[in-house]
């Protein structure tokens, strides 16, 4: 008990060690595909899709490797799943251990529950930012064979640092739903419909005419200002930050003001 931050990823170690070589391995394959798309067969095929569609999926330049990773590998693949991870981890940070009566032990012990909290937000962090370096370090690695050349390591860094703040921004959702109900379920539903609904929000809203609506999703300040193009987008990064702490700062008040179910 000494120290939960440890023993939070050494219990979800094997979870953490699938995702990161997942995503990684993800990211680094379908990156590996450019080459073949830079030659123009994707390309033709792309060009069947309706402009609002390819608008959409942000496959407007896919001869550009800043454009084919935005719109593939950034862009749907890797979020896709370094979010699912999020999304779990946040589920099982406080109502996971409460629905399964290991939450009540763990506070018999000399140790409040906003340090408890904050020791699962910090497992969380560290699992995202863990995610975000290898997915980097494999862009890297494909980067010279891949023709990805023209996107410079801080680029890539740029994006790495979006992602790991996306994973943590939904992590944290996840945690705040499971603190302020104890229900695992709740929290899963909670953060999995708000990431279907905002990652619509950002791709569709222009073509409803609800342009406002990107301004409300993550996936718009993960993305939105293209990090592979133009580097780190400092206020967008801040704005998912400034998101991730006013979510934190609820799920501690609600989960010391709640009384547990286990």
């Amino acid at each position: 008990m000494s120290n939960l931050l440890t023993k939070t990823l050494w219990d979800g170690r094997r979870a953490l060690a699938g995702f990161t070589a997942g995503t990684a391995l993800l990211a680094a394959m379908y990156a590996g595909f450019y080459p073949q798309v830079a030659d123009g067969a994707m390309g033709q095929a792309v060009q069947g899709f309706s402009p609002a569609l390819r608008e959409a999926l942000r496959m407007e330049d896919l001869s550009s490797a800043a454009g084919y990773l935005g719109s593939s590998v950034f862009g749907i693949i890797v979020p896709l799943v370094a979010v699912i991870f999020g999304i779990t981890t946040g589920t099982r940070a406080i109502a996971g251990d409460e629905e399964a009566g290991y939450l009540g032990l763990f506070l018999a012990h000399p140790i409040s529950r906003t340090r408890l909290l904050l020791h699962r937000f910090a497992a969380l962090t560290a699992g995202a930012i863990l995610i975000a370096a290898v997915v980097l370090l494999a862009m890297l690695a494909v980067r010279p064979g891949a023709q990805l050349d023209s996107i410079t390591v801080g680029q890539f860094t740029a994006q790495s640092l979006a992602l790991a703040l996306l994973i943590i921004i939904f992590g944290t959702i996840a945690i705040t739903v499971g603190a302020a109900t104890g229900s695992r379920a709740a929290a899963l539903a909670a953060a999995a419909g708000i990431a279907v609904l905002t990652y619509a929000a950002s791709t569709l809203a222009t073509h409803i005419g609800a342009d406002v609506l990107r301004y409300v999703s993550p996936f718009h300040y993960y993305i939105g200002g293209e990090p592979l193009r133009n580097g780190f987008q400092w206020a967008d990064l801040t704005i998912l930050t400034a998101t991730t702490a006013v979510l934190l700062t609820v799920a501690v008040a609600a989960f010391n003001r709640r009384d547990l179910t286990s």
